[in-house]
């Protein structure tokens, strides 16, 4: 995926409506440990494709960009999430090193849809009459589950069932499913254990 490259018109507008976190490189051309840096975060950016979006912004097209983030020294990358500054760096760094910050960056991010989807599945259950599974450890695995085939499949599918490329039954798959009531009636649980009576 190609980089965004940012100005001072449209920084802020496309920094807020990105879906995912994107790591904003502030450089120049006249910078040469810039030029360095710069196919080493385009190859961050293609292994990270679909979890981060590479935004390149040259200081001499936004210097109030490079105002506002207290730009000092080049090059410097920043990582925002949600339109926010979250973590940032300056000058070269090894790819490996730039990766390890970066992994750090995103298990945070996925450590939080977790408890955001657990406290969901929490009030989903109390609602409706049930619990989450008591269990911390196996709801955080089977919501982990749910994330992956949301993000593999587009959809929440109950990682205890078989996707069958039928979009209409694997409807019935999607978490909650279509059986869990009857399942938590008659067992106790659903199949998965996410939700139990």
């Amino acid at each position: 995926m190609p980089s965004i490259n940012l100005t001072d018109q449209n920084f802020e507008e496309e920094i807020k409506n990105a879906k995912t976190p994107v790591l904003v490189d502030f450089y120049a051309l006249w910078c040469e440990p810039c030029h360095l840096m710069a196919p080493i975060l385009e190859k961050i950016a293609k292994d990270y494709e679909g979890k981060i979006i590479l935004a390149k912004v040259n200081l001499d097209s936004a210097p109030f960009a490079a105002q506002k983030y207290r730009i000092e020294s080049i090059p410097a990358v920043i990582l925002f999430k949600e339109g926010n500054p979250v973590s940032g760096f300056t000058g070269v760094r090894p790819e490996s090193v730039i990766k390890e910050w970066l992994e750090k960056m995103l298990i945070e991010d996925k450590n939080e849809e977790v408890v955001k989807l657990i406290k969901e599945y929490e009030e989903y259950a109390k609602e409706n009459g049930f619990s989450l599974n008591p269990n911390r450890g196996v709801a955080e695995k089977i919501v982990n589950g749910l994330l992956e085939r949301e993000k593999k499949f587009s959809g929440r599918y109950c990682p205890c069932r078989r996707i069958t490329g039928n979009l209409e039954e694997d409807k019935k798959i999607i978490c909650p499913c279509f059986w869990h009531r009857e399942e938590i009636e008659k067992d106790g649980h659903c199949l998965c254990r996410l939700f139990v009576k």
